[in-house]
């Protein structure tokens, strides 16, 4: 159940593997486990958000709050369009691997479809930046408790 959890944790926009590994580290999960099952959840839904964002964006766009919604989302993403397309795809894992809001796998995936970027390299970019934002974060959850609570 536990395990769950942190997969569906990391699954979430804006939450993804950020908040998954602390809570896999307050679950009690060994850092290998928190990692693994993190960069999994994280994973889940890009390839879903990579191959359904264009027909389902512009049929809710049809309605008004959607609409705005999307151009909101779009706008947000296309602030970071300039250094994706000046590094590319080394620019998109850059860009995912930093473990800061909006800089995840959904707002990565966001990014490879606004820019028409090729899906299977895409994907490798956001998975690549997913492992290093997950090793950083891994680190400072497990690293920081190790200094604070056990061994310091």
């Amino acid at each position: 159940m536990k395990e769950l959890l942190v997969i569906a944790a990391a699954s979430l926009p804006y939450l993804e593997l950020r908040g998954a590994i602390p809570l896999a580290w307050q679950l009690g999960l060994t850092p290998l486990e928190a990692y693994v099952l993190s960069v999994f959840g994280n994973m889940v839904p890009v390839v879903p958000i990579m191959l359904l964002i264009d027909p389902i964006s512009r049929w809710l766009r049809r309605f008004r709050f959607f609409d705005r919604f999307f151009e909101g989302l779009f706008a947000r993403c296309r602030k970071y369009q300039k250094e994706i397309i000046k590094y590319g795809y080394w620019g998109l894992a850059t860009f995912v691997a930093i473990p800061l809001p909006m800089t995840g796998a959904w707002s990565g995936a966001v990014i490879a479809f606004l820019m028409g970027l090729r899906k299977r390299h895409a994907l490798i970019a956001i998975a690549a930046g997913v492992a290093v934002a997950g090793l950083i974060v891994l680190t400072a959850t497990y690293g920081l408790s190790w200094l604070l609570v056990g061994g310091g």
